[in-house]
């Protein structure tokens, strides 16, 4: 076991080498470019995703689609991933990772655009749409959707369920002393209450979970700033000079250089906010939207929340508290920056990290779900909902080092033949933002016929 555990890290780290983060960052560049610099929609994008357009054809409004998706990708990557990247990288993988959730708004706006211009109505009323709809309708690459859609079945039992599982049971353990076995119990009931009723039933969960963690988390971040509030320049200034000169912090303070801060911060970015791995726009498919672009817009804004903001603070923080210089990794440097709060810095960090992979669990099943009707039809899901839900239970009680490294290469799988529909449609993308958006048209009706999947 410890030579296969062995060989699988290095094909996970060989996978989320510089190859595939040049591939992911490189799209996030091509696409601000050929974009005008979306990102600069943001205030009209922000107020998009709170806006109710039911009128419009969709199984969930845009801001639940939106919360979905977020309930997904902010877990613990925006606290234990942060951390391992300062921890490497030094201080300045922070912005590094700002800098990635920025390009990679624009990312995340065009898989969104491709999800609603190519997703399909089932039989029962519902839509399905993501990377597989756009590779085989809008690329004509059955191949390439059947990859992609098994890809993200297979990364859904691991980065989906039993990590996340894993990870919410040390957080509780941390703390209280609970049998492994009880936690497993109760967070596999929950999870099933959720998942089992579907889409509407996992974004009625994220619509009041999603605000509210982000929300105490947030606060819980600025508290540790207000009580550091003296050294914030001096800490903003470290993070932006050593981005370019170098500074990683294992073991104490070490020589490091800046293909290092920007290695570790630009991974974490990506591997956090998820644009280009092709997630997201799956539930995007579902939101009742006009056109393919008022939806890209919201979607957008996920990686907004997620990196620039999220992941953002938890770095400002850990700097600013200088926990990253204690010689610690990973959650021991969290940890350590939350004790700055008085009696309850860890019961805020606990609860933060006990929502985050939760809400993560429930979001990443819908993923799945439409990645198995994708492949086997309908009928096939309510076994992969038993067989999900199995995975979650054996995350609390079983070690993860192994699935934590299946999980890593698979979500690596999953974003190629998304990059490729992303870059080889790019004309699509721009054609869809030009008609709709840059034309003053944001409002207009889409005219396009969506297509009957059979299904």
């Amino acid at each position: 076991m410890d030579q296969l555990s062995n060989s699988v890290a290095a094909v996970a780290g060989f996978m989320w080498g510089w190859p595939l983060l040049i591939l992911l960052l490189g799209t996030h560049l091509f696409l601000t470019i050929r974009l005008k610099f979306i990102q600069r929609y943001i205030g009209k994008a922000l107020k998009l995703s709170i806006t109710k357009d039911d009128k419009s054809d969709g199984d969930i409004s845009q801001f639940s689609a939106l919360v979905t998706s977020l309930a997904a990708t902010i877990g613990t990557g925006n606290i234990v991933g942060v951390a391992t990247a300062v921890a490497v990288g030094g201080p300045g993988a922070v912005l590094w990772t700002w800098l990635t959730g920025v390009l990679g708004m624009a990312t995340k706006y065009a898989e969104g655009l491709l999800a609603v211009k190519y997703r399909v109505k089932n039989k029962d009323g519902s839509y399905s749409g993501g990377p597989m709809y756009a590779l085989e309708y809008g690329l004509k690459s059955k191949p390439l959707a059947v990859l992609f859609s098994i890809f993200t079945a297979i990364a859904s039992f691991g980065i989906g369920s039993s990590i996340q599982s894993n990870s919410l049971t040390s957080s509780l353990q941390s703390l209280f002393e609970i049998d492994s076995t009880y936690i497993a119990i109760v967070v596999t009931i929950l999870a099933a209450a959720v998942t089992l009723g579907g889409i509407k039933s996992i974004s009625k969960v994220c619509n009041k979970l999603v605000p509210f963690m982000a929300i105490f988390y947030i606060v819980g971040c600025v508290l540790i700033l207000v009580i550091g509030y003296s050294t914030i320049p001096q800490t903003i200034a470290t993070i932006v000079t050593t981005a370019f000169t170098g500074q990683a912090a294992v073991g104490g303070f070490i020589g490091s250089t800046i293909m290092m801060a920007a290695r570790s911060g630009v991974a974490r970015g990506l591997f956090s906010n998820e644009s280009g791995m092709g997630s997201a726009p799956i539930v995007a498919a579902a939101a009742q939207t006009r056109n393919p672009v008022r939806q890209a817009l919201v979607s957008s804004t996920g990686t907004f929340w997620d990196t620039v903001v999220v992941c953002a603070l938890t770095g400002l923080v850990l700097v600013n508290t200088s926990a990253w210089t204690s010689g610690k990794q990973g959650m021991e440097i969290t940890k350590l920056a939350f004790s700055t709060i008085p009696y309850v810095g860890n019961v805020f960090l606990c609860i933060a990290l006990v929502t985050f992979t939760f809400s993560t669990i429930i979001g990443w099943s819908y993923y799945a779900e439409k990645a198995i009707e994708y492949l086997f039809g309908p009928k096939s899901i309510i076994f992969y909902r038993i067989i999900y839900l199995i995975t979650v239970y054996l995350g609390c009680v079983l070690s993860m080092d192994l699935v934590w490294n299946l999980g890593d290469i698979f979500n690596g799988m999953m974003a190629i033949p998304n990059l490729i529909a992303l870059l080889l449609l790019s004309g699509v993308i721009i054609s869809e933002t030009k008609k709709y958006l840059w034309s003053g048209n944001i409002d207009a009706i889409s005219d396009d016929e969506v297509r009957e999947s059979g299904k």
